[in-house]
């Protein structure tokens, strides 16, 4: 019932931002797995740079693991395709759940609240979005933010985006502080900073490292999946890393190769007993978990990852997507986002029991407990055209079919060991109330 209210008060009647037209038909197609299908050159002299760039390195180097090749082609200084364009929305390469209806972003406003609220309302929370892509998920949580003022009255609310693309950090600005940010050579870990539309301060980093410490809630939305992957093959000789080469028959081209022997990678990154015989690691994924779970561990808050990804199921999910459609991952290097499912189970365990974890449960499930059909009902309700009726049932559609992105999308929690504790009868008065359920992971319960 109090989540209820808490729904209510924040997202009032209706939504202020306008839905897309046309909202993303391939986003689905973006969490299905495979890889192939062409598309037309996008600045053939950009994509040759970056493949001239990559040929010159095998072959002074030899192959380079997937992991490499990932790093090269989505973050390389000059032609990388996140730092020169990052092709998010309609006009780009795929368009992410916050961009097909403005309900996704509203509801994990509303799951920070409710987690703030159930920490005891602390005077200060930093909210530190990870790859926050064109600033559309924290536009919308801001407003949240803003229609739940008077609550947040007393508190010091900050925002912190964690943004490698000078691209995309400059859309950020735009749009969640209309353009109205100072650059800040003289902090090595702030890039810029600038205030909200709505008064917030924001402040970009490059590394999320370089976020002050403190009470901290963490968001990553489609941020796990971009980052390197090393790749391997279960063999008769053993396990081996599978890489990166120039093919000899066709030599302006690429191809994956096995390595000889093992490698490093094979010897760390291969758990004993592992079952599956193709794997894919990322341990830069690791590394940031075992960030998170540090912070949260010693400032409090909480984390929420929302992927597309598996629990130590699937073996091979590295593909690339261009125009909206899947796109050959060795093709054009540096103009077309490339992507791997997130092993959720590897997340849970490099959290090294620092935290509690919840999840992974599939986004139409987390949605519905957050109340996703009750905002609906109020869209609809106040909705004056059949456009944007049938828009946003569309939408709605896009996140919730098990068939789209209801089911592959999934909701992943880092939380203190204390807020998931059960009360203890022999220490605790019979009267202390037992904590709150967490949202989006239990029942959404409507008195």
């Amino acid at each position: 019932p109090a989540r209820r209210a808490l729904l209510a008060a924040a997202l009032g009647p209706a939504g202020r931002r306008r839905l897309p037209r046309h909202p993303a038909p391939a986003a689905a197609a973006r969490a299905s797995s495979g890889a192939g299908g062409e598309a037309e050159a996008e600045g053939p002299g950009r994509a040759r740079a970056m493949l001239r760039h990559l040929l010159l390195k095998l072959r002074a180097t030899g192959p380079v693991t997937v992991a490499e090749y990932m790093r090269e082609a989505l973050t390389n200084p000059g032609e990388g395709y996140y730092t020169r364009r990052g092709g998010i929305g309609e006009s780009g390469d795929f368009v992410t759940s916050p961009e097909i209806s403005q309900v996704f972003g509203e509801l994990i406003g509303i799951w920070y609240i409710s987690e703030w609220i159930a920490a005891g309302k602390p005077k200060a929370f930093q909210l530190v979005e990870m790859g926050p892509g064109l600033g559309t998920l924290t536009d919308d949580i801001l407003r949240v933010f803003k229609q739940l003022a008077s609550l947040l009255s007393k508190c010091d609310v900050s925002i912190h985006l964690v943004e490698v693309s000078p691209k995309l950090s400059e859309i950020q600005a735009q749009m969640l502080t209309g353009g109205k940010v100072q650059s800040n050579p003289e902090d090595k870990s702030v890039y810029m900073k600038g205030i909200s539309k709505t008064g917030i301060p924001i402040f970009w980093y490059r590394d999320v490292q370089d976020v002050p410490l403190g009470y901290s809630f963490y968001l990553a939305h489609e941020f796990f999946d971009a980052l390197p992957i090393h790749k391997f093959q279960r063999t008769e000789k053993g396990w081996r890393e599978v890489l990166v080469d120039v093919d000899p028959e066709v030599p302006d081209q690429l191809r994956f190769v096995l390595s000889p022997s093992s490698t490093p990678a094979t010897q760390n990154f291969i758990q004993p007993e592992e079952t599956r015989d193709h794997v894919e690691v990322c341990p830069e994924a690791g590394v940031i978990i075992q960030n998170l779970a540090c912070r949260i561990e010693k400032g409090g808050g909480a984390a929420l990852v929302a992927d597309y990804g598996h629990d130590g199921t699937k073996t091979d999910t590295f593909r690339g997507f261009r125009n909206h459609k899947l796109h050959d991952v060795l093709s054009a290097p540096g103009t077309a986002d490339l992507t791997a499912d997130v092993d959720f189970s590897y997340l849970r365990k490099m959290t090294q029991g620092r935290t509690a974890t919840l999840g992974p449960i599939k986004q139409w499930e987390f949605l519905k407990n957050m109340g996703i059909d009750l905002r609906l009902q109020v869209l609809l309700q106040n909705s004056r055209d059949t456009a944007t009726r049938e828009q946003l049932l569309h939408s709605y559609d896009m996140l919730m079919n098990p068939k789209k992105m209801g089911d592959c999308f999934k909701f992943f929690a880092l939380l203190p060991h204390h807020r998931l504790a059960r009360p203890d009868k022999k220490h605790k008065p019979e009267s202390e109330s037992p904590l709150p359920p967490v949202a989006g992971f239990s029942e959404l319960l409507l008195k």
